[in-house]
Order: structure tokens, then C-alpha cells, then sequence
């Protein structure tokens, strides 16, 4: 169900989302909106060059192993 949120903006903002929206076709709500999800996709995962820098680091390969291990076997403790 869709939710409703009341958003305060300054005069120069909403004449850019406004702008933007009328531009796209779309009304300033349908914009926002997707604004917020594709700012939040692109910042919430890794990229995949970063993935590869990920996936071609042994230690740290070696580390996240050994730390699932760990986890899986309930040792360690947890640091507050």
C-alpha cells in the first residue's frame, strides 16, 4: 500500500525537481521517488569493479573465510 510523506523544500530545490520531473514526462512525486531509488542502487551495492578488487584479494579472501568459519562454529566474541 502506498504511503504518503510530506517533504519541506526550498524555493530553488522544488524549481529544480519540478524542472527535472516536466522534462522526464513525469509528475515531482513519480520523480523523487525514482531519484531516491536509483541513488540508493547505486550507492547500497558494490560496483563491479569493486567486486573484482574484492574477489582478486587473497588475504582478505582468506580473512572473510576464516571469519565464516568462525561465525559458523559460534567462536569469537562479539566487539561493542
Amino acid at each position: 500500500m502506498s504511503k504518503t510523506v510530506t517533504l519541506r523544500l526550498k524555493e530553488d530545490v522544488y524549481a529544480k525537481f519540478w524542472t527535472h520531473a516536466k522534462g522526464d514526462n513525469r509528475s515531482l512525486s513519480n520523480f523523487i521517488e525514482t531519484s531516491a531509488l536509483r541513488y540508493i542502487n547505486e550507492h547500497e551495492f558494490v560496483d563491479e569493479y569493486e567486486m573484482a578488487e574484492i574477489k582478486s584479494n587473497t588475504s582478505l579472501q582468506d580473512s572473510l573465510k576464516r571469519a565464516h568459519k568462525h561465525a559458523k562454529a559460534r567462536k569469537g566474541r562479539i566487539v561493542k
